[in-house]
């Protein structure tokens, strides 16, 4: 199953090798332009309290074995590498193996695998990835510089093809799995010690200066073909973690001023969207994936110090702000409500304009989709891993969406491992599909499950239950150095060090948890629309081109 890059719209490529690079990064305007709010004089928004958690049913516990079994039983044996998609699987993702190393050990906390099965797939896995050969030769190597390439051949670990980039946040995401392993193996047995061993040494050799040719930002990669991708990470994203990562390495670290200027540019989408004040970005892939191994609760960098929040409080925001656009539905699309909603990247029909409701409309195969003050798209297609991997943040609302959607279409998008990425019960056009397939009646749903989206499910229930992996990431050293470095204070942070952290009042929620009125979001802050602006170069996931 092959799928697409893409770049944004009217960003100059300076060889033809970038047309074909960054994937879902397609900036358009939001469907329904957000009337602009301005307002001087924003009073500071007071941090939340942690509720009383609501129960999770049945259905949580068969998610959580079901996604589970999607890494245990995909991953290759014989070297650890997990496919990025399955059942159609040409190839591996770094990514997916990082939240594969980071299933394991959820797997051994529930009994569906031994902690000597968890630990051999693990060394084997670390064992084969340090083994790699790495150089600057465009093909036979696996990396260059402690990099990874995105994607890798499944039997030889080798890049998988000449269009693959050498990727900093899916090195990153293998990365967080990697340390969490190194975190969580913690006996004193010959073989755990080896997998912290090797998890050091994977990490130490990663050369975070050598990627900033525009320091102190991160570049989004290099080819061997045409070096530097022209776009560094900067605005709020999932990029984050390659920041906490490259600011924690005891070898090649970056200065602080690196997460610095990548918060400067926050400016460019923090506002009121949906009744919620936050930073709007629009796939909610990226409120979630640094938060799979980072608890935010409580802790602060200096951006979120002068606003009165952390990013977790961001992301409980970001979820109602999509679920209240999905309540509106400026597009019409069939069946989105209060519990049938979540925009991020993933599978879709396929590339092709179609009438819908008497107009022409654009739909995608995989792409980046979202709701915010900017990087948006939405082609009626909702990815269960949106609402599910929320859970922590806004488990009220999270826990009816995943039941009404397993309840009302489970019969055909409920399976072996869980969730299939996606579906549209819009699209009912009978063309050839890219991916998945129509089921008369009730519109397309994908037929693969992708390894980053399956990923954050798992993750995610695991931390709703009981801040598992939270918990064993708090332990990492350089988990925390990154994050002191970018300087984040208070929470847990200060109460390792002896410090007894404030409790928290609960955030103003007028119309439910996490909604405001609107008078409420007048009196908060200033809020621009930048719906009709030109973007920053912020492109998302890249994927296989035809």
């Amino acid at each position: 199953m092959k799928i697409r890059h893409f770049l944004p719209p009217l960003v100059p490529v300076a060889t033809g090798m970038l047309v074909v690079l960054l994937a879902a990064c397609d900036s358009r305007p939001a469907p329904t332009p957000i009337k602009p709010i301005k307002v001087t004089g924003r009073p500071p928004v007071e941090l939340p309290v942690e509720d009383k958690k609501p129960d999770l049913s049945p259905l949580f516990r068969d998610i959580e074995r079901r996604t589970f079994q999607f890494f245990w039983d995909t991953t290759n044996e014989v070297n650890g590498l997990t496919p990025d998609r399955y059942p159609s699987r040409p190839f591996a993702s770094v990514a997916s193996v990082g939240f594969a190393l980071t299933a394991y050990p959820i797997g051994i906390e529930n009994g569906w695998v031994s902690r000597n099965q968890a630990v051999d797939r693990t060394l084997t896995t670390l064992k084969f990835l340090q083994g790699l050969k790495q150089g600057k030769q465009p093909t036979g190597t696996a990396g260059y510089k402690g990099f990874y390439y995105h994607f890798l051949d499944m039997q030889t670990g080798e890049r998988f093809s000449s269009w693959v980039e050498l990727s900093t946040v899916d090195t990153s995401l293998l990365l967080m799995g990697v340390l969490f392993a190194q975190s969580y193996y913690d006996k004193d047995d010959p073989r755990e010690k080896q997998i912290r061993e090797l998890a050091e040494q994977i990490y130490r050799r990663v050369d975070w200066t050598w990627i900033q040719p525009r320091s102190p930002l991160i570049s989004m990669g290099w080819f061997p073909e045409s070096e530097f991708i022209n776009h560094d990470w900067t605005g709020y994203s999932e990029g984050m973690m390659v920041y906490i990562l490259a600011l924690g390495s005891p070898t090649h670290a970056v200065e602080p001023d690196a997460w610095q200027v990548w918060t400067r540019t926050y400016n460019e989408i923090w506002g009121v969207y949906q009744g919620q004040e936050y930073l709007s970005y629009g796939p909610l892939f990226t409120h979630q994936y640094t938060h799979v191994w980072v608890d935010f609760r409580g802790i602060q960098d200096d951006f979120m110090r002068e606003h009165g929040m952390d990013y977790f409080e961001n992301s409980r925001r970001a979820a109602y702000a999509h679920r209240q656009y999905a309540i509106a539905n400026p597009m019409k699309w069939k069946d989105y409500g209060e519990n049938v909603w979540g925009l991020t990247a993933g599978d879709g029909p396929q590339q092709t304009l179609q009438e819908y409701r008497g107009e022409q409309r654009e739909f995608r195969h995989y792409s980046a989709r979202g709701a915010g003050l900017r990087d948006n798209f939405d082609d009626g297609t909702i990815a269960p891993t949106a609402a599910i991997a929320s859970l922590p943040f806004a488990p009220e609302i999270v826990i009816p969406a995943t039941e009404e959607m397993h309840r009302r279409f489970g019969d055909y998008l409920y399976s072996s491992y869980g969730f299939l990425d996606s579906f549209n019960r819009s699209f009912t056009y009978d063309i050839p599909l890219k991916t998945g397939r129509i089921v008369p009646g009730n519109g397309w749903v994908a037929s693969d499950y992708i390894g980053i989206d399956q990923g954050p499910i798992l993750a995610m229930i695991a931390n709703y239950r009981n801040d598992f992996v939270w918990e064993v990431m708090k332990k990492n050293p350089h988990i925390r150095r990154g994050l002191e470095r970018a300087g984040f204070k208070g929470g847990w942070l200060a109460a390792e060090e002896g410090e007894k952290p404030k409790p928290a009042a609960k955030a103003p929620a007028a119309e439910g948890p996490g909604q405001m009125d609107a008078a409420t979001a007048r009196a908060l802050g200033t809020a621009e629309s930048r719906a009709n602006r030109q973007p920053t170069q912020t492109p998302q996931r890249p994927q296989q081109p035809e």
